[in-house]
Parts: C-alpha cells; sequence; structure tokens
C-alpha cells in the first residue's frame, strides 16, 4: 500500500528515477545481452548466422508482440486501478494476465512451428540463412508460453510498486542466459540452436523468480482464488490499452521485412547483416528509452486515475529530457565511430565496410526518436488507446512503409535510398507527435501546463 500512495506524493524526479533506473538497468543488461549473443553468433557460427538472426528479428517481434499486448496493457490498466483505489479489480488484472498470456502464446507457437519456413523466406532469408534461422526460431517458439508470461509478470511488478524486483528478475535472465550462451554454442557445439535454448532456460528461471513475489501473501496484489477467471472489463480495457505497442510491433515487423527483402535485392546477405550490426547499437540505447517509459508509465498512469494531472506533465517533460539525453549517445558513436562499434561485431572486413556509410545515415535523426517514442507511451500509460495506436502506426506505417519502396527509385544507388527512408520518417514521426500532444491538449486535462 505504502508503495503505491508514494506515486501519487512524492516528488516526480525522484520517483522517475526509482522507478525507471531498474528498469534502464534491466533493459540495458537485456540489450548488452543481444549484443553479447549477436558476437557469440557472429564469431562462433559466422556472417551468415548473424544476418539468419537478423532475419529471425521480426518474427520474434511478433512474438514479443502478443506479449505486450497483454503486459503492456495490462500494467497501464492495474497503475489506473491502483490509483482510483480499486484493488479487487487490480488483482484480477494479475489473473487475467497469465491465462490470456497462455492462451495466445500457445496459438502464436502453433501457427509459427506449422509455417516456420515460409514465414522466415517471407522475412528476407535466403537458401543461405534459412537453415540458421529455422535452427534458431524453432526453440524459441517451443519456449514462446515462458517468454510472454516472463515479459508480462516484470510488467506488472514495476506498477505494483516494485521496479527492484522487476530488475532483479530481468538480471537473473540476462546473467543465467550469458552463462549458458557459451556453454551450449561452443562447448556443446550446439551452434544458433544453443544461443536459442540459453534464452528460454534462462527465462524460465526468470518466471520461477517472479512467481514467487506474487505469492507472498503480504503483497496487495498477489495470487489468490478467484482471480483466475477471465473479467470481460478487465480483459477489453487492457487489450484496447496494449493494442498500441502490440500493432507498434506487429508494424515494426512488416518494417523489417520490407527493409530486409529490399536490402537483399539491393545489396544481398551482407546488406542485411549490416542491418542487424546498425539494430543492435541503436536497440541498446532505445532498451534505454523503454526503461524510462517503464519508470514513467506506473507515475503517469497512478497520477492520471488520481486526477494529478500536473504530476502527469512532470513525468511526461522529465522523461523526455532524459531520453533526448540517451539517444544523443547513438548519435555520437553512429556518426563518429561506426568502424569502431562494427568490429565488436563481426572480424569480417567486408561486412565492417558495407556498415559504416549506413550507420551514419540511420543516427543521423537519433536525437529525435527519444520524444516521439515518449510521447506514444504517455497516451498509453493513461489509457488514452486511440491516440497511442496511432502514434505507434505512424512511424512504421504512414511513413517508414511507403518511404523504403518509394525512395529507392529517386537514387542512383537505390541501397542508399534504403538507408535514407529510416532517418525520413523519424523525423516526420516526431513531427506529427508534436501535433499529436498539442492538439489533445484538453482532452488530457492538461490545457494550462502545455
Amino acid at each position: 500500500m505504502t508503495r503505491t500512495i508514494e506515486l501519487g506524493t512524492a516528488p516526480i524526479h525522484k520517483l522517475l528515477w526509482k522507478y525507471a533506473l531498474p528498469a534502464i538497468i534491466a533493459m540495458t543488461a537485456t540489450s548488452l545481452y543481444n549484443i553479447v549473443d549477436s558476437i557469440y553468433i557472429g564469431h562462433g557460427c559466422g556472417a551468415l548466422a548473424l544476418g539468419a538472426l537478423t532475419v529471425s528479428k521480426p518474427f520474434m517481434d511478433i512474438c514479443a508482440a502478443f506479449g505486450s499486448l497483454v503486459g503492456v496493457g495490462a500494467s497501464s490498466l492495474l497503475a489506473i486501478y491502483l490509483g482510483e483505489k480499486d484493488y479487487e479489480r487490480a488483482n484480477r488484472v494479475l489473473g487475467n494476465v497469465i491465462v490470456m498470456n497462455i492462451i495466445l502464446s500457445a496459438v502464436v507457437m502453433a501457427v509459427g512451428l506449422i509455417w516456420l519456413d515460409p514465414i522466415l523466406m517471407a522475412f528476407g532469408a535466403s537458401e543461405d540463412t534459412l537453415v540458421y534461422a529455422h535452427e534458431y526460431m524453432e526453440i524459441i517458439l517451443y519456449g514462446n508460453i515462458l517468454t510472454h508470461i516472463y515479459f508480462g509478470l516484470n510488467a506488472l511488478l514495476r506498477s505494483a510498486g516494485h521496479p527492484r524486483f522487476s530488475m532483479a528478475a530481468t538480471l537473473v535472465a540476462v546473467v543465467m542466459n550469458i552463462i549458458l550462451d557459451p556453454i551450449f554454442i561452443f562447448g556443446l557445439n550446439m551452434g544458433v540452436r544453443g544461443a536459442a535454448l540459453a534464452t528460454v532456460i534462462s527465462q524460465a528461471i526468470a518466471v520461477v523468480w517472479q512467481i514467487t513475489k506474487f505469492m507472498d501473501k503480504r503483497e496487495l496484489v498477489r495470487f489468490h482464488r478467484g482471480i483466475w477467471r477471465l473479467n470481460r472489463h478487465i480483459t477489453h480495457r487492457a487489450l484496447a490499452i496494449g493494442m498500441s505497442p502490440f500493432l507498434y510491433n506487429i508494424a515494426h515487423c512488416f518494417v523489417v521485412i520490407i527493409i530486409n527483402n529490399q536490402l537483399k535485392n539491393f545489396g544481398g546477405d551482407m546488406a542485411i547483416a549490416s542491418y542487424g550490426v546498425i539494430n543492435r547499437l541503436t536497440f541498446v540505447f532505445a532498451m534505454m528509452v523503454m526503461g524510462l517509459n517503464q519508470g514513467m508509465q506506473p507515475i503517469a498512469g497512478y497520477n492520471y486515475g488520481a486526477k494529478h494531472y500536473d504530476r502527469v506533465l512532470k513525468s511526461f517533460y522529465l522523461t523526455c529530457l532524459y531520453a533526448t539525453g540517451v539517444m544523443g549517445i547513438v548519435f555520437i558513436l553512429g556518426e563518429c565511430f561506426p568502424e569502431l562499434v562494427t568490429r565488436m561485431f563481426t572480424h569480417d572486413e567486408v561486412l565492417i565496410g558495407l556498415t559504416i556509410k549506413p550507420m551514419r545515415i540511420i543516427c543521423c535523426s537519433m536525437l529525435i526518436i527519444g520524444f516521439q517514442m515518449v510521447t506514444g507511451n504517455l497516451f498509453t500509460s493513461i489509457g488514452k488507446a486511440g491516440k497511442a495506436i496511432f502514434l505507434s502506426l505512424t512511424r512504421q506505417v504512414l511513413y517508414l512503409i511507403p518511404l523504403a519502396l518509394w525512395i529507392p527509385m529517386l537514387f542512383a544507388d537505390p541501397l542508399d535510398g534504403v538507408w535514407w527512408s529510416i532517418p525520413i520518417s523519424d523525423t516526420m514521426s516526431a513531427i506529427t507527435a508534436i501535433i499529436v500532444l498539442y492538439a489533445s491538449r484538453k482532452k488530457l486535462h492538461m490545457t494550462e501546463q502545455l
């Protein structure tokens, strides 16, 4: 009870760091693991395996999209209910998250396993990379239920006032992953299958860790009888709020499919591998911004439910400031040290040479991405599903897909057009976020503040 009440009373800057710092540490650790995983695969299995990992990513994002549909929406709803002091519904959210995740993840696993190869080919796999991508995703899909529950419970832990425990669960998964990766990849000579198996086992251990907290009878939100039956009001509202990150991830998958295929057409498998390296760099810092967003989410949701609108706005402003600083680091690394960054992932001189130019192109818009991400998260946090969905789709669907298909025709080297479509869409989506935020100020009860 004390942990939730402080969301409406403690200074915003202290709350933001209290909730965001553990999330940032957890998300950074996760992104660093992805870098280490890529390094292990790149050096242990070769450049084609690294390209296969890039091809597999949109499929993994689809799996994550269904997890975010439940987890993010439910965590926002939990924070709002706690702000309204509706503790019965808050507990029902916990039980409904488990049930919905089991159902959705089982469906995704079955569909993915049945049509695995056609899906990977549609995502840009070639005959050379398909075997690696198939081996990796087959194991990931078998562990999909654990992945969904892991992300769902972690989101609820933050909204229930346990950001440090949520961080600890993530660190457990990451540390175990880093330990198991070299054992399975090199020691047992399992290649990319070993990397996928290490991921699934690590998440299973983390889920056990999370369950222990929600079984504690001293907790305000915990497992007990009567919370498992699906509640129409809770499921509908949670899915509506979660639709924004869900559609964002789905749209991102289609974007990656289009970009991968455009890269394959104009630059081949090595261009896809280059895109994978750049994504690994931007992913690290984007995860930090997501950590900031996760810290802001319970603060904004609770105070919106409690009608403390000035505190909602202050949390938004501070998060925007910090997010811009984080993405500024990506800008500097990508523009000033592209070769050094690329060498972290591969010793292939051809791949290194092909990655320097596109990294500089893509990173030129990094300074404005943080604001766009935080603005979308604001609407998700306070339950404004329509605005959140619109902002989640502007960059991916409204701008990036058409630009990735059209702009290459304007360049002497079409490959350059594919690279430039990314920062142009980032700029246009940031401008759109400004317009939507200003137009929504009355409905957000923030006319004077904005």
